[in-house]
């Protein structure tokens, strides 16, 4: 228990050994009788040295109450209470540096300083030096009552544990940089599987190291793939055994939460195989030791290689079998399948017949093309009729359209010969006038379709005259070539046709004249009599 000593300052009474020894001029300087007189400092100040030499080092035990945290100076305010009192308590910045873990609102704490008083409001707290839990069922219950509070939301629950890569490619080490922890986790790591790791250092014990550690998880999920620091792919918690306030900083509740919510896998591996922390249950694995931690993040490089050694033997060996099978399946089939000269003779005869059948459809569809050809005789007189019936047709047309105007137009003055009586003369003016325009318009469009018509029918002429022209036999005599035609007047075309001695006529381009036929022997050309002058070559002679 705190002891107490009173200040009796009542009036009419001197003051006790302790006030005498602060204020010895006041010790018998006024009458009997009367109160002795201090200023409000010279009462502050004789308290604090009081309270300050009386306890000056002493050990309380009590409940934290109000705390919220150092201020913005880094200084800690709070009160340590019991059932029956309240005492102020005051951790300066380099103090709170050095606690060795963070204090929290309800926890029953040893606290260790002095007391001393404060003139400014007339109150005495508690310098605290050092400050301890009250005892581990303490410190148990409240790591107990997080337990069971993070446990309600669920953030232990196992749907929400994620397996861990198999053969990741960096790894990131959340640990303290000089202890046994670290070089435990990097030589197991090189024995097993080398690969990239990223050590993130923090303090692992202390006021901080529940920070620090809630900082690395979420620096370490903020890192990309393509950044200069490669985003690690599996994330190790680590720090080596001790008491529960050693390892208070990893049941920090930010530095559950932080882990529950990372994206990368977290292992957790915080103090020895009996030892467990907030981390262990929100982390997605939880190895017994730092080394285990680093087993159970890589695999063992020799054993993967004889197992890939051996998957491939054996994936040799499977396919060397397999093909031996299907050759053998293949073989078996080709002994049933027909050789290409019985699979081909059937398509083969069809391809001859079909052949066969089509020399003769192709000599059969000549021949009729031949005769429909011969048939249609293009001559100079089916021109001239179909130019003749074409000029019928265009007269008829004709005649038409001038009879259906003139009944038009009939009608037309018909029924404005009978509507005119009934008709006002302004009236009848306008309708006749309408009645004009409508005729002009039509006289207007007959004009120009009868001269379209005219147009067309001119250009079909035109046509068909040019059509004649062209295949007129006439064009060809024109070129110097001779329509040949015996006594009857039939067409010669070849010349077995021709019968020697026969009377024959050729058409030149300027007229016809007669022609006997010979046998084909040339006659000699005739010699010029003696004194007879030349012909001139320009004359025309004899054909024969």
């Amino acid at each position: 228990m705190i002891g107490t000593e009173r200040v009796d300052l009542e009036p009419g009474k001197r003051p006790n050994r302790a006030m005498s020894e602060f204020f010895p001029e006041s010790t018998g300087s006024q009458p009997k009788g009367n109160v002795a007189e201090y200023t409000v400092s010279e009462i502050s100040g004789a308290l604090k040295r009081a309270v300050e030499d009386q306890f000056g080092h002493v050990r309380v035990r009590g409940e934290i109450s109000g705390y919220r945290g150092p201020h913005s100076s880094g200084h800690a305010y709070f009160s340590l209470k019991d059932d029956r009192a309240r005492l102020e308590a005051v951790v300066w910045k380099g103090t709170m540096s050095r606690l060795k873990f963070r204090p929290e609102e309800g926890m029953e704490v040893i606290a260790t300083g002095k007391l001393t008083t404060y003139p400014g409001s007339s109150k005495y707290q508690i310098v605290i030096d050092s400050l301890e839990p009250a005892g581990a069922g303490a410190l148990m219950a409240l790591l107990e009552e997080r337990k069971r509070r993070l446990a309600a939301e669920g953030l232990f629950d196992r749907e929400r544990k994620r397996a861990l890569p198999f053969m990741p490619l960096v790894l990131g080490v959340i640990t303290s940089p000089t202890g046994a922890v670290i070089r435990d986790i990097l030589h197991r790591i090189k024995d097993r599987f080398p690969l990239h790791v990223v050590v993130w250092p923090v303090r692992v014990q202390g006021e901080t190291s529940g920070a620090e550690v809630t900082t690395a998880v979420q620096g370490f999920n903020a890192l990309t793939d393509d950044g200069p620091i490669r985003r690690p792919h599996l994330l190790i918690v680590a720090r080596g055994g001790g008491s529960l306030e050693d390892l208070w900083g990893f049941n920090d509740e930010a530095l559950a939460r932080a882990v529950a919510a990372s994206d990368i896998p977290v292992i957790s591996a915080v103090g020895h195989e009996t030892d467990w922390t907030l981390v262990d249950y929100a982390a997605d694995l939880r190895a017994p030791t730092p080394t285990g931690a680093a087993e159970f993040a890589v695999p063992v490089k020799a054993e993967l290689e004889a197992t890939l050694a051996n998957l491939a033997a054996r994936l040799r060996g499977c396919m060397s079998r397999h093909t031996d099978r299907k050759r053998q399946e293949l073989r078996a089939a080709a002994r049933a399948l027909p050789s290409p000269d019985q699979l081909l003779a059937l398509p083969r005869r069809h391809f001859d017949e079909v052949t066969s059948r089509l020399s003769r459809a192709l000599i059969v569809s000549t021949e009729r093309k031949r005769a429909r050809l011969e048939a249609i005789r293009l001559s100079p007189a089916t021109l001239d009729r179909k130019m003749t019936e074409t000029r019928r047709i265009i007269d008829r047309d004709m005649a038409r359209a001038y009879a259906a105007l003139r009944a038009v137009l009939r009608e037309r003055r018909g029924r404005f010969d009978r509507t005119l009586p009934r008709l006002s003369p302004q009236p009848l003016l306008r309708r006749q006038k309408q009645a004009g325009e409508q005729v002009a318009a039509l006289e207007r469009r007959l004009d120009q379709a009868t001269i379209m018509r005219l147009e067309r029918l001119r250009g079909r002429v035109t046509q068909a005259e040019r059509l004649l022209s062209t295949l007129s036999h006439q064009s060809i005599l024109e070129r110097g070539f001779v329509l040949v035609t015996d006594a009857q007047g039939d067409l010669l075309k070849r010349a077995a046709e021709v019968t020697p001695h026969a009377a024959l006529s050729l058409r030149f381009a300027d007229g016809a004249v007669g022609a006997i036929a010979t046998d084909g022997t040339p006659r000699p050309k005739p010699q010029p009599k003696p004194g007879a002058k030349p012909k001139d070559p320009g004359t025309q002679g004899s054909l024969f």
